[in-house]
Parts: structure tokens; C-alpha cells; sequence
């Protein structure tokens, strides 16, 4: 998925091109689609989109949350969804649930929430989320703020061990060619677009990021290099 700022550059150089942002998964096909658009405000963690059908948000109890209630919820979609993992019977149990409403659905394991009538936005995984003093941040949200700094290229953000918050949050940072930027720099630049309290408290400067072969980010060798200490750091 594109950062906000690759795609104001992209159509800067091609200002007839098309880009959408599409949500969706394997297991529950698609959820929702937006146009991009030059200029555009980046959202918390992934995007803003119009709901696909049978899209579902569903809180804890695995009731359904209505649209206008912008409480977070999981992310799950129902009516043509597969019958489960071929001889996996947990991972079926676990992503293919009975919700309240008694219907059956898909649930990825994303993390959403009501943006607007038919509008939601993407916040990304709860698995890879960072609980800072009882705040959950996503580090979607984040990568995006940093993404947005003219001297990173790529990077991955994750949570690391902290004596008083639990967790706080540390980007793993590739800079593009021939630029740096300080740990103060991507702080207060990162301010101007997230909560304080999200704000990278490490930095770790590496060559390349490494990504999957579909380009999701490789979030547990991020958190080795930072917690091993390999890697040029600050903080």
C-alpha cells in the first residue's frame, strides 16, 4: 500500500493516474475501495473506504457495531465465505465465527472502526498493535506519519520493552539515498500528524527493509534488529 506522500508524488508526475486503495483478504474476499487523491489527509493506520457488502465491524462480544458508533472493533465480512481451512479445524475456529447476531463470518484479524455513513477506516492488526500505557497504537498509523518525512524511504515501526510504559514505540528506518534525519527530526515531525503519545521513542537505521514476497512488512525481524541492538540507533 502506498504512504500518502508516494502518491501525491506519484500523481504530481502522472496527474490523469487512477489509484485506488482496496481492502480485502484472502479468506473474505473484497471489503471496501476508495479513490485516492493528491493532497489527501492521511488517515490512522490504514484507509478510509466504502464498505463492501456484508462488511461487518464487531466488538468483543462479537455483536455487531453499528454504523456511526466509531468505537474500534474487529474487521469481518459474511454472506460467500469460505467453509474453513483445508485440515486446520483451530485456525477455522478461529477466523470463521459464529457473532451474536447468529450469522456466520470471516474475520481476518484487523482491527476497524465507523469513519462516516458507509465509511470505514482500516487500522490495521491487533496482533502487531503497541499497548503504551494502556494506549493501543497501530503502527500502520505511524509508518504513515514517518512515511510522509522527505528523507525516509521505507520503515517498519514496532513496540519494544519499556521499564515504565510497558511498551513504547520504535521505528525501524531506510533513509533515502544521500539523506538522514535525527530521532528529534522524525519526532517532531511525526507531532505534526499523530498524538504524542505515538510518536517514535527509537530509531533504528538500517539499509534495507525487509518485506515479505507480497510486500507486508516483515514486523518480527524488525523487532529482533531492535531489540538486538545491530542496528545505528537512537533513543
Amino acid at each position: 500500500m502506498f504512504s500518502q506522500s508516494v502518491k501525491d508524488r506519484y500523481l504530481d508526475q502522472f496527474p490523469n493516474l487512477i489509484i485506488t486503495d482496496s481492502i480485502g483478504s484472502t479468506e473474505s474476499g473484497f471489503n471496501g475501495l476508495t479513490y485516492a487523491s493528491k493532497g489527501a489527509k492521511a488517515t490512522a493506520g490504514g484507509p478510509t473506504v466504502a464498505a463492501g457488502r456484508d462488511v461487518v465491524i464487531l466488538d468483543e462480544e462479537l455483536k455487531i457495531i453499528p454504523d456511526g458508533d466509531h468505537r474500534i472493533g474487529k474487521l469481518g465480512r459474511g454472506g460467500n465465505i469460505p467453509l474453513g481451512y483445508y485440515n486446520d479445524p483451530v485456525k477455522t475456529a478461529e477466523t470463521f465465527i459464529i457473532a451474536a447476531d447468529g450469522k456466520r463470518y470471516a474475520v481476518s484479524g484487523d482491527s476497524a472502526q465507523w469513519a462516516g455513513p458507509g465509511q470505514m477506516t482500516m487500522l490495521g492488526r491487533g496482533s502487531v498493535s503497541i499497548n503504551s500505557g494502556g494506549e493501543k497504537i497501530f503502527p500502520e498509523e505511524v509508518e504513515q506519519a514517518l512515511k510522509a518525512h522527505p528523507a525516509v524511504f521505507d520503515c517498519t515501526v514496532i513496540g519494544v520493552s519499556d521499564e515504565r510504559w510497558g511498551q513504547k514505540v520504535a521505528a525501524v528506518v531506510q533513509f533515502r539515498e544521500g539523506q538522514t534525519a535525527s530521532l528529534v527530526d522524525l519526532v517532531d515531525h511525526t507531532r505534526t500528524h499523530i498524538a504524542g503519545y505515538k510518536v517514535p521513542r527509537e530509531l533504528h537505521v538500517v539499509d534495507v527493509i525487509l518485506r515479505s514476497p507480497s510486500g507486508k512488512p516483515d514486523y518480527r525481524w524488525a523487532k529482533d534488529l531492535a531489540e538486538s541492538g545491530t542496528a545505528k540507533t537512537e533513543g
